[in-house]
């Protein structure tokens, strides 16, 4: 997250009470893409969109520009609408007779939205322009740690991520896009568990995922209220989601005990230490002068940074100890901020573009 002066007061209180605590699917393959070389066409786009199996749809799609549209999808599992931002290559990348594949982003606790997430803080638009991919970016998501929650909560309502993510969503990508079937998927902070978790749970579908800065461990009393923390940061109860302490979902939602069902996915995984980099400096361009935000960023992103280490590093260890290879990326320096996942965002695209048979 960047910090705001807000967010960085209630981080520092959620990270405190945590440290306290312890302290195969097969998309189509067509000949071209039905959305006129890069350049959105809407109503293309709405012709090709068939349902997925449990009767999920678009609903309607938004141009924004030549390249971005938000597309809403009816998530029949969370019985809502879904507003998902497509960005797509330029009309120069865009070969026709090659599709193109799909790489999905989700946001950190925030979730992602119209005013904060992946295109407000980062250059991703820019970077994926002479790339034949379309970026999918669902929106909301804020503290569900994007998994099929047991209950519906009072303050965070009905949340089926998982079984959007899997079942619902990409079907509709693929066939309003005719992509290549190949999908990859990157998460930050919060969303590095699920993004691991969602591998785990559709084998094959994603075939290279991004982790940057979070933790992929559940189950443990420490991950375990890390998580707790989390899911209460925009007033959700965890219970809800995978039930009391002793419930078995907070084991079958742990990465790291299930690391052995993540074979086979092409993996990068990435982390700061939580002290002071290039980026954390009053003259960094995303600090811009700003001795709040820079405090903020320093204090409470290098703690949060700090455990996202300890996390990684076990994770990283548990992957090589049972033979699973993955790109580690363990900075020496760096906070819990934006600029290092847009350097994660450069950094992991060779093994992910790999994944997806494309060129770097």
């Amino acid at each position: 997250m960047v910090f705001s002066v807000r967010e960085a007061s209630r981080s520092a209180v959620c990270i405190a009470v945590a440290a306290a605590g312890c302290m195969t699917f097969a998309g189509p393959v067509a000949s071209a893409d039905p959305s006129g070389g890069g350049v959105v066409n809407i109503a293309k786009v709405e012709q090709a969109a068939e349902d997925a199996p449990n009767g999920s749809s678009l609903r309607g799609a938004e141009k924004l520009t030549d390249r971005q549209m938000d597309l809403t999808v009816h998530s029949a599992a969370m019985d809502k609408d879904i507003t998902v931002r497509v960005v797509r290559p330029n009309a120069e990348t865009a070969k026709d007779g090659v599709a193109p594949a799909s790489v999905y982003m989700l946001g950190g606790v925030e979730g992602n939205s119209a005013d904060r997430g992946w295109e407000q803080t980062t250059d991703v638009v820019e970077f994926f322009a002479d790339k034949n991919v379309n970026l999918i970016i669902p929106f909301g998501g804020e503290s569900s740690y994007y998994t099929d929650w047991q209950h519906e909560d009072p303050e965070l309502g009905r949340n089926q991520w998982e079984t959007f993510m899997t079942k619902e969503l990409p079907p509709i990508i693929d066939s309003a896009f005719e992509t290549s079937g190949k999908n990859a998927l990157i998460g930050l902070s919060m969303s590095t568990t699920s993004v691991l978790n969602l591998a785990i749970a559709a084998p094959g579908l994603y075939e290279g995922v991004g982790a940057y800065s979070g933790c992929a461990m559940t189950s443990d009393p420490i991950a375990r209220r890390f998580v707790e923390v989390t899911v209460a940061d925009y007033g959700g109860n965890p219970v809800n989601m995978w039930g009391g302490p002793n419930d078995p979902m907070w084991v079958e939602n742990d990465p790291y005990v299930n690391a052995e069902e993540l074979r086979g996915t092409a993996l990068y995984i990435s982390t700061g230490t939580g002290r002071p980099g290039p980026h954390d400096r009053i003259d960094a361009q995303a600090i811009d002068g700003d001795h709040k935000m820079l405090a903020a960023g320093v204090v409470v992103g290098g703690l949060i940074e700090a455990i996202t280490y300890q996390c990684t590093t076990r994770m990283a260890d548990k992957l090589d100890a049972i033979g699973i290879p993955a790109t580690v990326n363990i900075r020496p320096v760096g906070t819990h901020t934006w600029p290092y996942w847009e350097e994660d965002l450069h950094d992991s695209w060779p093994m992910l573009a790999e994944s997806l048979d494309l060129e770097n």
